[in-house]
């Protein structure tokens, strides 16, 4: 039996020999319902020229079908087309070899043109014909099982409110955590104290995201302490600075892209080398609300920086994705965090309200995400962008 369409050639033959019987005639008659006394009826078929019961021509062109889906080409074989002509009766006891030999094959289209032959115990050519085959080519199933990967984490700005959310969810669903902080060791350390009394792995690495270096750094540290690493998530983003459009510098917008644009880019690359030699990663970026709902007046540069974290993470998305490395970003709406300081009580409340679940964000909540993006429930989730705002956006 042929296995793959390369492997048949010009003038492979196959054949099959069939006994035709009185049984063979009855189930035809069932199957088909054709109980023209010509080939049941004895009497009858004395009083024409055969003299005699003439069998089914198609019975015996049916074996055809027989040869080309079992033997040539075999399993994955479409009949597409047949042109036959009947040279001889088929009778009752006769002996058949039913033959398929390849004439031409056309491999762009997987076509086979099949010169059809059937002959009796007296090598009388009782059929003759032209068959066409089409040989389908089967889908390769994808694995369900992802490759075996280490359980280790990196969160950039892991030791903040959303962060240490993150690192406390993936902490508790069994992952090693390295918590990256700027400036705030102190909260990285209590931080990383709290996740090992908990019974989990984790590890706090300074590494200010704005300074060029510093991912390929965070990662050597990570996987010196850990083994390996298959999700990163990045979170790390300076205070929002609030600024009429009128007063904002380029300086500014800078900041902003130094850490959630810059940094962002530099420990995915350096991620990346690690994750596609394993054939398997997360990258989680959080970005914003604002990418996707109408401008918020006064936040000019956090917003450029986040709209161009969200069209990087569809690039990687779309360049990772091969190589078994998936790109999304959670974007979340206003989050009870220190990051919201500067946004007034009374405008927090008129969020809140306006939000379908009447509410803000927690922390816990972009955490939740976080965890399902990279769990292998989400193994075919990749350039999606996860919006987190009780529905205020969409």
């Amino acid at each position: 039996m042929f296995s793959n369409f390369d492997a048949i050639s010009v003038g492979d033959v196959r054949t099959l020999s069939k006994h035709i019987g009185e049984e063979d005639v009855q189930r035809f008659v069932d199957m088909t319902g054709d109980n023209n006394p010509l080939h049941v009826d004895r009497d009858y078929a004395e009083t024409t020229p055969f003299k005699d019961i003439v069998v089914h021509g198609m019975l015996g062109a049916s074996f055809i079908s027989t040869v080309i889906g079992t033997k040539l080409p075999g399993p994955g074989a479409l009949w597409v087309s047949q042109n036959m002509e009947f040279r001889k009766p088929v009778r009752l006891g006769d002996d058949l070899v039913i033959a398929c030999t390849v004439l031409k094959k056309h491999d762009r289209d997987r076509l086979l043109e099949l010169e059809t032959t059937i002959t009796n115990q007296n090598d009388e050519i009782i059929l003759s014909g032209h068959a066409k085959v089409k040989v389908l080519a089967t889908k390769v199933q994808a694995s369900p099982v992802a490759p075996v990967a280490a359980k280790v984490a990196i969160v950039t700005g892991g030791a903040g409110g959303i962060g240490g959310a993150i690192s406390r969810r993936l902490s508790a669903d069994g992952y090693a955590v390295v918590v990256t902080y700027a400036r705030s060791r102190d909260r990285a350390d209590r931080l990383v104290a709290e996740l090992q009394a908990a019974g989990g792995k984790a590890l706090a690495v300074q590494g200010d995201a704005s300074r060029a270096g510093v991912g390929e750094a965070v990662v050597k540290a990570c996987v010196n302490a850990f083994g390996g690493v298959s999700v990163l998530v990045n979170n790390a983003s300076p205070a929002i600075g609030p600024k009429p459009l009128t007063a904002v510098e380029w300086s500014d917008v800078q900041k902003h892209l130094d850490v959630q644009l810059r940094g962002a880019f530099e420990i995915s690359t350096a991620c990346f080398a690690h994750m596609s030699a394993a054939g398997f990663g997360r990258i989680v970026n959080i970005t914003s609300q604002v990418v996707e709902s109408n401008p918020t007046p006064g936040w000019t540069a956090y917003s450029v920086a986040k709209s161009a974290l969200a069209a990087l993470s569809r690039q990687m998305a779309a360049e990772y994705g091969p190589l078994g490395v998936t790109v999304n970003s959670i974007a979340p709406g206003m989050t009870e965090t220190a990051l919201i300081g500067d946004i007034s009580e009374k405008m927090q409340l008129m969020i809140a309200r306006q939000t379908p679940l009447r509410r803000l964000s927690t922390p816990e909540d972009v955490a939740a995400a976080v965890a399902f993006l990279a769990s292998d429930e989400a193994a075919y989730i990749n350039g999606h962008s996860l919006s987190v705002n009780g529905g205020s956006s969409m």
